[in-house]
């Protein structure tokens, strides 16, 4: 290697694996935003989830999801000489000035990140091994197949590619958050709602969580990371032009989130009367989700708006869903799947259809609907099939003492529990 291009090689596989290690940090902040916003009885199981699914999506992502999502029709064939390359130096000949073994952990943390959306949907009435048997395929076979054909650049079963038609999606406010929440939806829809939640009238009953300051630290990891999220997505920054690019992306991440959670707690106050700190949490998630789709072109202002509107929206969503029965006990439908539609249908505003790239509104909407459809639909069959085989709800009794003690077999907080 020339001294130059080993220096831009070390920078950008350097900052690679940084950005890695930040959107791995998320699954810390999903664990205690879910601990948090679920019932102290359900602590230990939505824990255990968490740390379980990333570890399972870091497996099976290796064993065959890198290779179907980035190895083409053929990706199947390509996984044993991939993980030749894993197990081996992880250096091969490429074009790219990052390392190859850089690239694969900056993929899996964010198939975990899409898995993890689905844990808090389906949170304190799942039988714990039913949604790991569901991770298994989620994260070895349904996402990889709609990373194909976005990020891997395949036809979609050969009718079109999503980049032709005009589809952008920067950092996955679609490929990612979408895709949790339609994989979560489809879990809720064959669950059905915690016990309580609903009344025989109609009437939607408050399930408040048990740690709202574990719920806000999960934010704030959440919101750091975020930076690792999208601003690893420019994938380099070796180069003045790359440099300035990740500064612009850290800028704007931070301005939507902040417009995100304000304008969540303006029309929180206004619709209930008081300031919601669940609503402000998932205002500033909403606002990170908007932005994600494209954080490179808006200016400050633009971004702010646009998590602003991210914020407005997942206030409304989550009403909607209660409305609607649909019983989502953090919710993640609202924060990554509503707004994370929003996301991919802004990215046209600051970065239209050009010859040199860029969306339009069609090819957004196009990518959208194939993304939602396959995720869906998929999952859908899938947790069928679980529920099936060996159930996927936990009895009503165990859903009353809480699932710590018959799915885990410990309590998250054994000395405040009432002894008989």
């Amino acid at each position: 290697m020339e001294p130059v291009f080993e220096l831009q090689y070390a920078l950008d596989t350097f900052y690679f694996l940084v950005c890695g290690a930040l959107v791995m940090w998320m699954a810390a902040g999903f664990a205690m935003l879910e601990a948090g916003l679920v019932r102290a009885k359900n602590t230990t199981e939505i824990l255990t989830k968490n740390v379980a699914l990333y570890a399972i999506s870091c497996t099976m992502f290796m064993i065959c999801g890198y290779a179907i999502m980035y190895g083409g029709p053929d990706g199947l064939h390509a996984a044993v000489p991939f993980l030749d390359g894993i197990l081996g130096n992880g250096v091969a000949e490429h074009e790219d000035t990052y390392a190859p073994s850089a690239d694969f952990f900056f993929q899996v943390v964010f198939v975990a990140t899409a898995m993890s959306i689905v844990s808090g949907a389906v949170a304190e009435r799942m039988k714990l091994w039913s949604f790991f048997a569901f991770s298994i395929v989620m994260t070895a076979f349904i996402y990889p197949m709609e990373g194909s054909w976005t990020w891997g650049g395949d036809s979609v079963f050969g009718m079109y590619t999503l980049g032709d038609e005009g589809f952008s999606d920067f950092a996955g406010s679609g490929i990612v958050h979408m895709a949790g929440a339609a994989a979560a939806l489809a879990g809720v829809l064959l669950l059905g709602a915690r016990k309580g939640k609903f009344g025989p009238d109609g009437k939607v009953n408050a399930i408040p969580g048990a740690n709202l300051p574990m719920a806000t630290l999960g934010t704030f990891i959440l919101w750091l990371g975020w930076f690792g999220f999208n601003g690893g997505s420019v994938l380099a920054t070796s180069s003045v032009d790359n440099a300035n690019a990740v500064a612009v992306v850290f800028m704007n991440t931070n301005a939507a989130a902040a417009g995100g959670l304000i304008a969540a707690l303006i029309v929180a106050r206004f619709m209930f009367g008081k300031a919601d700190l669940t609503m402000a949490l998932n205002g500033a998630l909403a606002g990170l989700v908007a932005i994600t789709a494209e954080p490179s072109t808006p200016t400050p202002l633009q971004a702010t708006l646009f998590g602003a509107l991210g914020g407005v929206l997942v206030v409304f969503s989550i009403i909607t869903l209660d409305k609607l029965k649909i019983d989502d006990p953090v919710g993640a439908i609202s924060v990554h799947g509503v707004v994370g539609f929003l996301g991919l249908m802004l990215v046209p505003v600051t970065n239209p259809l050009t010859d040199d790239g860029g969306a339009s509104f069609g090819g957004q909407l196009l990518g959208a609907v194939t993304i939602f459809v396959w995720v869906f639909v998929v999952s859908l069959i899938v947790w069928a099939i679980i529920k099936a085989a060996i159930g996927i709800r936990v009895s009503e009794e165990e859903e009353y003492e809480g699932v710590d003690i018959s799915e885990c077999g410990l309590e998250a907080y054994p000395d405040f529990s009432i002894k008989s």
